[in-house]
């Protein structure tokens, strides 16, 4: 008899049953599936996830070398990779977005009293994106460069906890700077991004709304100098100017002032020019908020180290985003689980120990607090070798 629930039907209970099988009916990911369902195939996806599952194959043997406890994970359906490969083919990755979006809304609720690390009352958010390599012959529909195909996962990060608000998946070729164009601004808000994202006519966007930037300059920006304000050359500050654009095109596109920041990174050796609309924040302050956008290439490193997004269990354009999906809807979930739990490790500890314990049957408190001590002490991945983690 199973007086406990296994620790990943624990984790799935964080998953809003109710909400995802509305958002099944509604693109109708169930029409005339007699067995494997939607969320049977979520699971399966899930558990690839968590376990670090390679292919479909392995999966199906894993999950089947288990048959009696399959019910007790959650999944009615028979677990066949062709199956599992017809479901990641044909139905909507749009299903696991919109759960992923649900999840992001609840962990933002969480993490917002969460601490940045600078003082700023508003929210801080950093854009970027990353490139994920593929091969050309398998995936034709992504074409990047000449012998080379890719994905780009452009992504919106909150600071605060790390928590993606806005993700799009696009082919390799499409630039960054286009991901602006798709953003809903919040008034208030501060983004920081790198000069990939420079384009003044959609910054200007950022003005309009009552938002706020910050970016770095390109090394040949036309600029006339207006005014200028004093720094504390001590804290690296090298000058803080308000600036206008003098180039044609670029005095169009961006009619209005620019405060210029100039400030030199002592850890790095590093002369860094800033850009931003806001004329209030003190210019230190401004350039630690750009600092903080190394949070999103932490996010971006630590879903490929510790996700399932660098190898796919499918080749077409809706396989490769239901998998990226669903491995940010297990990211967040994670999150979630390690704040409503006060969970002491980090995610990437909180992942490995469910990756070993998956088909056991322990609450999820009792399997963090029985060894708390031993994994506060763990700092690194050959740590968690010696550790038997």
């Amino acid at each position: 008899m199973f007086t406990e629930k296994l620790v990943f039907a624990q984790l799935m209970q964080w998953v809003p049953h109710y909400h995802f099988h509305r958002v099944v009916k509604r693109y109708k990911g169930n029409y005339k599936v007699s067995s494997f369902t939607c969320w049977d195939q979520f699971l399966c996806m899930a558990f690839a996830q968590l376990t670090y599952r390679e292919s479909l194959r392995d999966i199906e043997a894993c999950l089947n070398s288990r048959p009696n406890l399959l019910y007790h994970l959650g999944i009615r359906g028979n677990v066949a990779r062709s199956t599992l490969a017809d479901a990641n083919e044909q139905r909507d990755w749009r299903i696991y977005a919109e759960l992923g979006n649900w999840l992001i809304t609840r962990a933002r609720k969480l993490y917002a009293l969460e601490e940045l690390g600078v003082e700023l009352g508003e929210t801080l958010y950093a854009l970027d994106s990353t490139t994920i390599d593929l091969c050309l012959t398998l995936f034709p529909w992504a074409s990047f460069r000449r012998h080379k195909a890719a994905v780009k996962m452009h992504t919106l990060l909150d600071l605060r906890g790390a928590i993606p608000t806005f993700i799009r998946i696009t082919t390799g070729k499409t630039h960054d700077v286009h991901f602006l164009d798709e953003l809903l601004l919040e008034a208030g808000a501060f983004y920081v991004m790198d000069r990939g994202y420079l384009d003044y006519a959609r910054l200007y966007r950022f003005v309009l709304e009552n938002a706020f930037f910050v970016t770095r300059a390109k090394s040949n920006i036309d600029c006339r100098w207006d005014t200028s304000r004093p720094v504390d050359r001590a804290t690296g500050l090298r000058a803080d100017q308000t600036v206008y654009l003098q180039g044609a095109k670029a005095a169009l596109d961006y009619p209005g002032p620019l405060r210029r920041i100039s400030y030199y990174d002592v850890e790095t050796s590093k002369h860094l020019v800033f850009l931003t609309n806001n004329f209030s924040l003190p210019a230190l302050i401004i350039a630690q908020l750009y600092k903080r956008r190394w949070q999103i290439e932490l996010f971006f490193k630590w879903i490929k180290q510790n996700l399932r997004i660098k190898a796919f269990f499918g080749n077409s354009d809706n396989a490769v985003k239901t998998q990226l999906w669903i491995a940010v809807c297990m990211y967040v979930l994670v999150a979630i689980v390690k704040k409503e739990l006060k969970l002491k490790p980090s995610l990437s500890i909180i992942l490995q120990v469910l990756s070993v314990n998956a088909f056991q049957q322990e609450l999820l408190p009792q399997l963090f607090t029985q060894s708390a001590g031993v994994f506060l002490n763990i700092d690194s991945p050959k740590q968690l070798t010696l550790c038997g983690l």
